[in-house]
């Protein structure tokens, strides 16, 4: 039976030139019709904590004091079962050779996000992409990332049909599952960046190891849906 699919996109450290080589690119999905209930359910947990429903939920707002609201946070990801998540690790940015492959750093960046998505995507399915508003340049990322995701009519998977209604940018402060996203891609960010700077993200990061039972460090399962993990060699796409 054909599904309405939302995909909630987010990144981290993907700039060129910022500091840091790790790159990562991820979304969290959940059926269209799921969404109301789960942005209810996420903002419930919030008010058990003390904090204000629009509270926005990030990795880099992880501490002590926060830290049980967190864990929730990730128990009820990992248990409900309409939520999943995919993530696409570039390993070393500083590995990548635009110049052998006549491509500039949008090219390379976009090439990645067709990686990510392409793993979620079902030609069974239909699917309305969400991405976070970041810049200024927000329309003319949505016009090229789409632009991008049109060349899964080419793929002989998808049978020339293409199963995505739009991409639209959001603001990250009122979508909670853009938030989930950002929270979870920050676990794996910082694992892969072998950060150990704080014990409260390491608590949520060896949570998540135990219940996925992967090391958030290497491609998982392909057909994997919960918790999947892509972490590309880059020789064959600019690296």
């Amino acid at each position: 039976m054909t599904q309405l699919i939302n995909i909630y996109c987010d990144e981290s450290c993907h700039l060129q030139n910022d500091d840091c080589n790790v790159m990562l690119l991820g979304a969290v999905t959940c059926p269209d019709p799921e969404k109301r209930q789960i942005f209810d359910d996420i903002r419930q947990i919030k008010l058990e904590h003390g904090f204000h429903r629009d509270f926005e939920i990030k990795w880099t707002k992880i501490s002590d004091k926060k830290i049980d609201f967190y864990i929730d946070l990730i128990k009820y990801f990992l248990s409900n079962e309409k939520l999943g998540f995919r993530a696409l690790i570039v390993p070393d940015k500083s590995q990548v050779q635009n110049e052998i492959f006549n491509q500039d750093w949008d090219s390379f960046y976009y090439k990645m996000y067709y990686q990510m998505l392409k793993g979620i995507l079902n030609p069974r399915n239909t699917y309305n992409i969400f991405v976070d508003i970041k810049d200024t340049n927000g329309a003319i990322k949505r016009q090229k990332l789409q632009e991008v995701l049109n060349n899964l009519k080419n793929d002989a998977q998808f049978n020339k049909q293409m199963p995505i209604n739009f991409i639209q940018a959001v603001r990250s402060h009122e979508v909670e599952l853009i938030q989930l996203a950002d929270l979870l891609i920050g676990a794996v960010c910082y694992v892969n960046r072998g950060l150990e700077t704080s014990n409260a993200k390491l608590k949520i990061i060896e949570l998540l190891k135990e219940e996925t039972g992967y090391p958030l460090t290497a491609t998982t399962f392909l057909n994997e849906s919960k918790f999947n993990i892509f972490k590309i060699r880059l020789q064959n796409c600019g690296g």
